[in-house]
């Protein structure tokens, strides 16, 4: 068997039937699926033994430990020669694993990470969401990109790592806070070869509400503290982005009450900048709509991010508070 896919689950029953179903369709069939439920009050043990006709799938409820743990949990008892990483809020194409194994086999990567997409299916919000995550006037253009900036880190919402690469340089040793950066850069100093596969494409439903989102971009911000603390030289200038917009945004608001006529310059710069979001959001959506969203989506990333990031700098970093 070559590919293991693991999949943490945490309290959402109704991701997992979505995502099994579509795993029923891959083009190459030689995988298991481990579903390990992270201690959730809501389980998907039922839902999961459905597909046990369809799929080689095995089911594992464990006390919550997070994300990074699970996935140890699922590493620890998988049996193929790659291990596959999805979180339960994506949905794969059907040729995902031929993809990604053509690829392997040409290129020889002990750990790949994908990009990805919006579904047709998703929401309004949903498709602004993926939008500010993937877009190139955002930080999202440095994920999944190609043309990324510094080493490429796979992120664990589609990740792949080779049984090598787990038994010599183990599993997460973070279980959450940028888990999967920490452990992408501890299997580069390991000396083995990561890339990215263009074509491994997920679509990752992500949050279903702006409020959802801000929380999760809050946490990304203070992940990045997190893996300065363990890897300072990963603390990039493309990384403090969001904080300065953040801190500008801020500025650009008391100019407008102490200062109106030099406000004009910041927010004519302001609008020039979420006006090039909507347009290019627009070329790529196909909907004023979404459009419209994706400056919210945007404005919301940056800034929940910034203030994530700020709160953590300020906190470990100025105060050294652990």
């Amino acid at each position: 068997m070559f590919f293991s896919i693991i999949i943490p689950l945490y309290n959402r029953p109704q991701e997992i039937d979505e995502l099994l179903a579509t795993l029923t369709k891959q083009t190459y069939t030689q995988f298991e699926v481990l579903v390990i439920e992270d201690g959730s009050v809501n389980d998907a043990k039922a839902i999961v033994e459905r597909y046990a006709n369809q799929l080689d799938v095995r089911y594992f409820f464990k006390p919550n430990e997070g994300q990074g743990f699970t996935r140890n949990f699922g590493f620890e008892r998988a049996k193929g020669d790659y291990f596959v990483i999805f979180d339960s809020d994506c949905l794969i194409p059907a040729d995902y694993l031929e993809t990604v194994k053509d690829f392997l086999f040409e290129h020889d990567l002990d750990a790949y990470g994908g990009p990805d997409a919006a579904h047709e299916s998703f929401t309004p919000v949903q498709k602004a969401i993926s939008y500010a995550m993937t877009s190139p006037f955002t930080t999202g253009g440095i994920r999944g990109n190609k043309k990324h900036i510094g080493t490429f880190h796979p992120r664990s919402f589609n990740m792949g790592v080779s049984r090598e690469v787990w038994e010599k340089v183990g599993g997460f040793i973070l279980t959450r806070l940028g888990e999967d950066i920490e452990y992408s850069i501890r299997i580069h100093e390991n000396g083995f070869k990561i890339g990215l596969i263009p074509g491994a494409k997920v679509y990752h439903k992500r949050r279903t509400s702006f409020g959802q989102f801000y929380k999760q971009l809050h946490f990304f911000g203070r992940a990045r503290i997190n893996i300065y603390k363990h890897f300072p030289a990963e603390l990039k200038l493309v990384h403090f982005f969001p904080a300065i917009f953040t801190l500008g945004l801020i500025f650009t608001l008391l100019l407008n009450v102490l200062y109106p006529p030099l406000a004009y310059i910041c927010n004519a710069i302001i609008l020039i900048y979420f006006g090039m979001i909507f347009s290019h959001s627009l070329s790529v959506n196909k909907s004023i709509k979404v459009a419209y969203l994706s400056v919210v989506a945007a404005f919301i990333q940056l800034t929940a991010y910034g203030l994530g990031f700020i709160q953590d700098f300020v906190k470990r970093v100025v105060l050294k508070q652990q």
